[in-house]
């Protein structure tokens, strides 16, 4: 019996023949077990994900009132369009592709008085789109009427352009539109001044993650 490491130095020099039934067989059994590895490096990835996810929501439960309009007024200060001092703007305009933002948007919004059915919204999309089923499916997650949309905003399509979004799953951003609301947009502007105001953060609360 000759150990594998003296065979191979005895045959090393020797090409092989990767056409052979017996060296695809070894390649096809090397490619199953490298497949089997990275999936179970995926399923643990995936699974250290979702458990970090459950316990970020945990620690962030519910929000209270204050809580809500401060949130609210942060990401419209991020997402949302503002004016300039050349040209001020006091209509609240706020456009995101994504859902959960949109609702919460929407909810401090309702803290703020306000009906989502008083509000107006248009979708924002490309032609190569299904632009009806994504009008639906806005309107129902949303709980929002189809006589609260406007037209919606088709961008035509450049075949040129290596796109991502696309499939099932894309439904383009959604616009809302917040009318009167010159006293809302000042509050916001006023909130997120004041927030600067505030002690500077040594670090993170002990629940969320250093690292």
């Amino acid at each position: 019996m000759v150990d594998p490491p003296t065979a191979y130095q005895w045959v090393k020099h020797l090409p092989l023949d990767r056409d052979s039934p017996r060296a695809r067989e070894r390649g096809q059994q090397a490619q199953a077990l490298r497949n089997l590895k990275s999936a179970e490096r995926r399923a643990a990835r995936e699974a250290k994900e979702a458990d970090l996810r459950r316990r970020a929501a945990a620690w962030a439960g519910g929000t209270d009132l204050r809580e809500l309009l401060l949130i609210g007024a942060a990401i419209y200060w991020c997402e949302g369009a503002k004016g300039r001092p050349y040209r001020k703007q006091y209509d609240l305009q706020f456009i995101n592709s994504d859902l959960r933002l949109v609702e919460l948007f929407l909810r401090f919004l309702e803290a703020t008085g306000r009906d989502r059915c008083e509000l107006r919204y248009r979708l924002s999309i490309h032609e190569t789109a299904d632009v009806d089923g994504a009008v639906r499916w806005w309107g129902e997650q949303l709980r929002v009427e189809a006589r609260c949309f406007q037209r919606t905003v088709i961008k035509r399509h450049n075949p040129l352009t290596n796109r991502v979004h696309t499939g099932a799953d894309y439904r383009g951003c959604l616009i809302v539109r917040v009318p009167r609301a010159r006293e809302l947009y000042l509050w916001i502007e006023g909130v997120m001044e004041g927030l600067l105001r505030g002690v500077p953060p040594t670090g993170f609360a002990t629940e969320a993650p250093t690292s």
